[in-house]
């Protein structure tokens, strides 16, 4: 099961302790996070909702200037249970193809009950 997310949901972390609790494995976090707020939140944020629910999370990440006012940070993510970073985009367009131990989640899971 997935749960899905957009942007600013990522900082209500209730929202997928409650996708977890549900069944869901993975957490997608579509964003367009602003370069200072991504320099200063996204990394650290992606991989807390990992770590605190012990499951992949999928975060693509829209990059670039926009306008005179507006440019995104970028850094699609790909985060394991453990909080480990398996994919990081940093800036520009690209594609990365990144496979999923579902039997990790169970792994961290039995060395560090939270649920």
């Amino acid at each position: 099961q997935i749960g899905l997310s957009i942007c600013f949901d990522l900082r209500f972390p209730n929202m997928y302790r409650n996708y977890v609790l549900g069944g869901a494995q993975l957490l997608t976090i579509g964003s367009a996070f602003t370069v200072p707020s991504g320099k200063a939140h996204w990394h650290t944020l992606v991989r807390a909702r990992a770590i605190e629910n012990q499951c992949f999370v999928i975060a693509p990440a829209q990059w670039g200037r926009h306008n005179e006012k507006i440019s995104t940070f970028g850094h699609s993510l790909v985060v394991d249970p453990w909080g480990d970073i398996l994919v990081d985009l940093k800036e520009g367009e690209g594609v990365e193809v990144c496979a999923l131990d579902l039997e990790r989640i169970q792994s961290v899971r039995d060395s560090i009950k939270v649920f």
